[in-house]
């Protein structure tokens, strides 16, 4: 557990090709079943301040256990820290995510701690926001709020994966709150 964000509950990963992704984790890994949606609806996004509102970004999820997988491939020219971290030549783990109920005050403790805000943004299921401070390719931290609705999601996601047989391993239907 961290102690500036609480414990990590889910790994990002920024992919060029999030079908392969999807794939390779399923068949090859053996973790699914794998919720995806084309674009993530966000009312708002803000990269190192400045606002855009037109990031396209595909995310699927699944877990392993506790601990939620993310895979995310971002399909605009949108400025974001998932572009720097492809431009840089990586691909892979780009986060770690813990989900505080005391989302501001996190926030505010990190701010404290020397951390600074590389993007954040918001969507129907609550905000979130990511810290600049990578000192390790794969370090960026994310803090998702836990809202009610964004933790009827993951509850689902996790529930899915607890028996899952290896059938119908990716699901274009996000679970709903």
């Amino acid at each position: 557990m961290s102690r500036l964000f609480g414990n990590m509950r889910q790994v990002g990963v920024v992919v060029r090709d999030i079908e392969a992704a999807m794939t390779h984790w399923s068949e090859v890994c053996g973790i699914g079943p794998w919720f995806y949606t084309d674009r993530l609806a966000l009312t708002a996004f803000t990269y190192m301040g400045q606002r855009h509102d037109d990031i396209h970004v595909s995310i699927a999820l699944a877990n392993s256990g506790d601990v939620q997988i993310e895979l995310i491939q971002q399909r605009c020219e949108t400025p974001s820290l998932y572009r720097d971290f492809l431009a840089a030549g990586h691909e892979g783990m780009q986060h770690w995510s813990s989900w505080p109920v005391e989302y501001q005050a996190n926030i505010e403790r990190a701010l404290a701690n020397g951390y600074t805000i590389g993007q954040q943004g918001e969507s129907a299921r609550g905000p979130f926001v990511y810290f600049r401070n990578e000192g390790h390719p794969g370090t960026v931290i994310e803090m998702a709020q836990a809202t009610p609705e964004r933790m009827r999601i993951f509850d689902q996601v996790r529930q899915a994966a607890l028996d899952w047989d290896g059938s119908d391993p990716i699901r274009r239907t996000w679970p709903t709150a």
